[in-house]
Order: structure tokens, then sequence, then C-alpha cells
């Protein structure tokens, strides 16, 4: 802009020179007033979300409003993401940018280093907690765990002194996200506000009702342990009374000790486990491996964290209730 206003000082008046000079800081401010419009030139916000779970928080409060778009495309596991130089100038040209703080230290580094103003940690927005390995010591309301390295599951970054961020595979803590994320985007682009704040709360309804499907089809369970690869879903088990037994910690990709497969072996002897689940971004090797050792069965239990063709469903609400069903087989249930 200021060298169309240079080379038209050498061609014109002041006085027009004055009227160009004004009609070029209107449409600087059309172009940057990302409040208003948002930054594409169709007049969308632009929203960027680290991975599936911010994207689908994106697509459905904003709609037709904003433009959403990922870091880590489908079928890669998220954990693992490494950003190229194209993600950080999207990164930095985003109006808005949704993600979950330590779950993926790339995208931390890129978004401490992108300077967009919008920037919404979902951690922020709900109450984390520690989670490890043990499934049995889950429900304590956010106390750190105190039984060392094993119980906290790892050193990959995922949560601050053992923190667990997979707060989305808790219905009730994802709708405390989705109410920060609507909020979010209503500042950010206050000419859609009321839209905003009308889908926030049509899908913080679905999750309620999510939840709901959840309580009872979890009631009276004949075991409550269930057996999983990654230990992605202890704010599940803690919100349904269950007890999760990661096989590895929150890393997926991290190997399990041998002393760690023998307890996993007791224990699902002594809790009449019949299935060990994995999930569909990471190997499957391990699941295997001990299902056959101890005669179990194997199926999914999805920790959402990207939807590809071998998802149990569509979205996240696909995905959930498949997880529900997959569960409830596993538990034995009779509600």
């Amino acid at each position: 802009m200021k060298m169309d206003v240079m080379n038209v000082r050498r061609l014109i008046p002041t006085a027009a020179l004055a009227g160009a000079v004004a009609l070029g800081a209107t449409a600087l401010t059309a172009c940057s007033g990302a409040g208003a419009s948002g930054g594409n030139s169709d007049g969308k916000l632009d929203v960027t979300a680290s991975f599936y779970p911010m994207l689908f928080l994106a697509e459905q409060i904003g709609k037709d409003h904003v433009k959403a778009t990922t870091l880590t495309k489908p079928g890669v596991e998220p954990h693992d993401l490494e950003i190229t130089p194209k993600q950080t100038a999207q990164l930095a040209e985003a109006d808005v940018v949704l993600y979950l703080k330590t779950l993926q230290p790339a995208v931390d580094k890129a978004v401490a280093q992108s300077g967009v103003k919008n920037i919404v940690d979902a951690g922020t927005l709900t109450s984390l907690e520690a989670h490890g390995t043990s499934g049995h010591d889950h429900g304590h309301e956010g106390e750190a765990e105190s039984e060392g390295e094993e119980a906290h599951g790892d050193d990959h970054g995922d949560g601050e002194a053992g923190q667990d961020p997979h707060v989305w595979l808790d219905p009730v803590k994802y709708a405390e996200v989705a109410k920060g994320v609507g909020a979010a985007l209503e500042k950010a682009d206050p000419d859609h506000a009321a839209d905003y704040k009308k889908n926030t709360d049509e899908l913080v309804a679905q999750l309620n009702a999510l939840n709901t499907e959840f309580e009872t089809g979890l009631k009276n369970p004949a075991t409550k342990t269930f057996i999983t690869t990654h230990s992605a879903f202890g704010y599940l088990a803690e919100r349904y009374g269950l007890d999760q037994e990661g096989i590895s910690g929150l890393d997926p990709e991290s190997e399990p000790s041998p002393a760690r497969m023998k307890e996993i072996r007791e224990i699902a002897k002594k809790e009449n486990v019949s299935t060990v689940f994995f999930e569909t971004l990471a190997s499957d090797k391990t699941a295997k491996s001990l299902a056959s050792d101890t005669g179990l069965k194997t199926d999914v239990l999805d920790p959402l964290e990207g939807i590809t063709d071998k998802s149990q469903g569509a979205d996240y609400f696909e995905v959930m209730r498949s997880n529900l069903k997959n569960l409830q087989k596993a538990l034995g249930t009779t509600s």
C-alpha cells in the first residue's frame, strides 16, 4: 500500500493524492478487518485447528461463517506431527488458532512463533488431570499420581506434570471446551456472534445427550476394567466409573516394559477382562500379541485423534457411539 501511494504522488496533484490515500486506507481496513468479516477473500473467519477434535469444534460452531483447516492430515498420528514451513505460514495468516497445548510439541512451538492474536488453548477451557497407565488410581479429582514414571505413563510431553490432554473423550469436558471455543469465535467475529452462540448451544446439547447415552449404556457392567494400548481414556473411565488399564502410557508409540506386560496379564485374569482394545492410527501389534498370549479378544476403542476410512464412523459422534457399543460388549453391560 505504501508503494502505491508513493507512485501516485509522482503523478497526481496534492488534492487528488489525499483522496487516493483515503481510499487506500479504506481498502486496507476492509482487508484486515478479521473481527468483522474474517481474513479470507470470501469474508469467512480463517480458523486453523491443530488436529481433529479442534477442527470438529470449529466446523460445528463456525459452520458457514468460518473456513476451518487442520494441521494434522487424516491418518497422521497427532502426537508425532512435524510442522512444515507451509503450515507455519498458514498459522501466521489465521484469524483464530485452536490447539491443545502439550499434546503436539511441534504445534506448540509454531503457535508461539505465529503472532496470531486469537489463540485458544483447549486445555485452559476445562480442568486437566493426571492419568497414567493404571486406571485404579484415576478417580482422585486431579491429584497427581505418585507411583513414579509408570504411573505417569511417559515423558512424551503429553501434559504438564503428567496431565492427560485427552479431554475430548469425555463428552462433559468436551462441552466445556466447546463453550470456550464458541466464546472465542464470538470475540474474533462479533458480527456473527449470535450464530456462534446458537451453534455452540446446539453442540453442547448434543454432547450432553451423548453423555446420557454413555451413563445409561455403561451401567451394571460385569467388569469395570478395560485394557487399551494407548492410555487415552482416563477422563472417560473416570466419568463413567470404569478402570482404564493402559498397556503403554499416554504416548501410543511407546513400548511397554516386560514387567508391565506381566502386570496386564495378571489384571486381565483377576478382573475377568475379555478384550484388549487397540486404535486405528497406531500399531495393533502389542494388543494382538497380548491377546494371543492370554486368549483375549481384540476390538477397537478409538481415541478420536483423527478420522480416516478405517474409522468406525464419519465424525466425532458416530465414532463415540461406536466406542460405546464396543465398550458395552467388552464390559458385559446389562443396560
